[in-house]
């Protein structure tokens, strides 16, 4: 049933109107994703497990990510404030950002891409990095 509500929701945002305030680029970036609170490996380790994936659109504000799945490992990368951390290749070098989930939907089996479209609101970024990733996207802007 859920699925279904995401459904009508993503149609209905078709037909009255997109809430989104910046101007959002197709682009096909290599990403990966991983959760910022997730605890400590087994082995003790801080690396914490990853998933990769690539994003659909990008705006200064937010991005579109499409992965194969909505988990790593036991943990849901959707929920109510939940934080992740994305390492984004630019053409020019790669960026990271920390990014809040708010949506998501399942991607049809029939067309091109299988996984899950998950819609994210950048929270943080270095300096450095907002501003090579901002340079970006203005430069799809002008194209």
């Amino acid at each position: 049933m859920p699925e279904l509500a995401r459904m009508i929701a993503a149609r209905l945002r078709e037909f009255i109107g997109n809430r989104r305030r910046a101007k959002r680029f197709r682009a096909r970036l290599p990403l990966s994703v991983s959760l910022i609170d997730q605890q400590l490996n087994l082995n003790g380790s801080r690396r914490p497990a990853s998933i990769s994936g690539h994003t659909a659109d990008v705006s200064t504000t937010g991005l579109g990510l499409v992965v194969p799945a909505i988990r790593i490992g036991e943990h849901y990368l959707v929920g109510e404030n939940r934080r992740l951390r994305i390492e984004l290749e630019l053409p020019g070098g790669p960026v990271a950002m920390q990014a809040v989930s708010v949506r998501y939907e399942r991607l049809e089996e029939a067309g091109t891409e299988r996984g899950y479209l998950i819609g994210v609101r950048i929270a943080e970024m270095n300096k450095q990095d907002r501003d090579h990733y901002v340079e970006y996207v203005n430069g799809l802007l002008n194209k």
